[in-house]
Order: structure tokens, then C-alpha cells, then sequence
């Protein structure tokens, strides 16, 4: 980023915010510098290892967090203590003094055996469902996500990783860039990315309000290893389609699913049944001569 940005102007985030939000220790001191609630977080060998995780520094989409181990963590792990609570995504548009909110989704996993924390999807409430969050709530995130933006000078279209539990909440991580819920988001007459570059140029608009309807988009992993890939057609449904003739291990990501609805169980359940249309079409691919 550096080396780019001595050539040409960077749109989004600076390569010193990135370094500052991206380490975890340095993240979690900005945290508590700025009196913003951050699960605790160590190198040293814990007490209690069931009340800690471990993860890699740089890792994402939940596949790099285990259970803590015993003794100092790895070159390049870390300790975070474990907290309660529901995962929820705020994405927003900073201009490095103060942020937009996007959107709030909520978020779910699918464990596997080797990868309990492993992400699954994302979805945002309809318009006419109860909030996903009390205005109380959602006013403490982005007063916290505000002063971070302050303190790093983070522009762009980003999104703030927390988990909420009654009146309590952490924020365990700022992406500073365009999170993995851009698809559910992205359904507004202006499309995100002429926002992102707008905030990151000092302009920031107020973002479009949502359709009216639930979306959601969902990782779909490979049950089985394709060695190689059929060669299918993708229904519209599909996005992140791996090329045909390429190889996909088990349990690897395969594709993103993505559903609407009318409110946020039918878009769930509209999920599920994409899901099984996916895999009826896979199966019946491999089994052709």
C-alpha cells in the first residue's frame, strides 16, 4: 500500500490506519484509549484456556479462531477472552471525522469439526421488522466506531465487526474496507462503491435507504472435494462461481448464495431451499457420464 500510494492517491483507507486497526494489540489499546469496549487480549499463556480463544493475526471469516491453547501463543496468534452475545456488522462511510451507517446485519456460522467459528452469512432486516438493534444500542456503536474513525483518520466505505448482549457489547474488530455483507447492502439505487470513493475523496453523502425487503447472502461450502469442478450452469442465485475445471477441497468455500424476502425468516428459509436446489443440481451433474 505504501508503494502504491507514493505513486498514486489511495482510495479508502490510509496504509497507517490500516496498520493501526489491523494489529491486534495495537487495536485493542486504540480501544482503550478511546473508552470503547474491546474483548480483553494476550500473548501470554492464560489461566482459564476455556475462557479464551485463540486466533491469527490477519485471519478472517472465523476459520483461523480456536479454543485457546496451553502455554504463549504462536508467532503471529493472540489470546481474546471469550464474551457473550450475537455477532452484528455496522457498516458505514467514514471521511475520517465522523461516519454514515449503511446498514446493520446480523450474522451466523457454520462450524465444522476442524473450524467452530467458521463464517457463514449475513442478512438485513426488512424495513417494517422490529430493529435489529434499541436506537440506544445502535447510538453507543457508532459513537464508539466514531471516535476510532477520528483517531485513525479512516475513510471509506468500512465496517465494524461487535457483539451485543443485553445492554452490554464489544467491538472485536474494524475491517477498513468493504465487509463481507457488501451484497446484502449493495441493493440501493446509487450503487456503495460511488459512496466509498465519494467519502474517501472528503465528499459523504447519506446513503439511500434499503428496499423494503430482507436480504441475505450465505457461503455455501463444498460437502464433497471437487477435483475438478462439472461444468454446470449456475443458477442467477449464485455468485463467487468457481471456474469450471478447477479443484474445490471439502469443507472449502464452493459459492455465495443470495435471497430476498419479505421479512427475515422467509429470507432465511428462502436460503435453506437454494441451498438444497445447489446441491440436488451438483449431485445430478457428477452422477452424467
Amino acid at each position: 500500500m505504501r508503494a502504491i500510494a507514493g505513486r498514486h492517491r489511495l482510495l479508502g483507507a490510509s496504509p497507517d490506519c490500516v496498520a493501526a486497526l489491523k494489529d491486534p494489540l495495537a487495536f485493542a489499546d486504540l480501544c482503550r484509549a478511546h473508552g470503547v469496549p474491546h474483548p480483553a487480549i494476550t500473548r501470554e499463556p492464560v489461566a482459564n484456556k476455556s475462557a479464551w480463544l485463540l486466533k491469527r493475526a490477519g485471519g478472517s471469516g472465523g476459520t483461523h479462531i480456536r479454543a485457546a491453547i496451553a502455554g504463549r501463543a504462536p508467532q503471529g496468534a493472540y489470546f481474546q477472552a471469550r464474551v457473550p452475545g450475537r455477532a452484528v456488522a455496522l457498516s458505514f462511510l467514514a471521511d475520517g471525522t465522523a461516519i454514515r451507517v449503511v446498514g446493520l446485519t446480523e450474522q451466523w456460522s457454520a462450524p465444522s469439526p476442524l473450524r467452530p467459528f467458521r463464517y457463514a452469512g449475513a442478512l438485513e432486516r426488512g424495513r417494517h421488522e422490529a430493529p435489529l438493534l434499541a436506537s440506544s444500542m445502535l447510538a453507543a456503536l457508532t459513537e464508539g466506531v466514531t471516535r476510532l474513525v477520528v483517531a485513525t483518520g479512516l475513510t471509506g466505505l468500512a465496517s465494524a465487526d461487535c457483539l451485543v448482549a443485553g445492554e452490554d457489547w464489544w467491538l472485536t474488530e474494524i475491517n477498513p474496507r468493504p465487509g463481507a455483507t457488501l451484497d446484502v447492502l449493495d441493493r440501493r439505487p446509487k450503487p456503495l462503491l460511488a459512496l466509498h470513493i465519494a467519502a474517501s475523496l472528503g465528499h459523504p453523502c447519506e446513503p439511500e435507504p434499503p428496499p423494503l425487503d430482507a436480504a441475505a447472502s450465505e457461503i455455501c461450502y463444498a460437502a464433497l472435494g471437487y477435483a475438478p469442478i462439472p461444468p454446470i450452469t449456475w443458477p442467477d442465485f449464485v455468485r463467487d462461481r468457481p471456474k469450471p475445471g478447477s479443484m474445490v477441497a471439502r469443507d472449502a468455500p464452493l459459492c455465495t448464495l443470495f435471497a430476498t424476502g419479505p421479512d427475515s425468516a422467509a429470507t432465511r428459509a428462502h436460503l435453506r431451499g437454494r441451498a438444497a436446489e445447489l446441491r440436488t443440481l451438483l449431485a445430478l451433474t457428477e452422477e452424467r457420464p
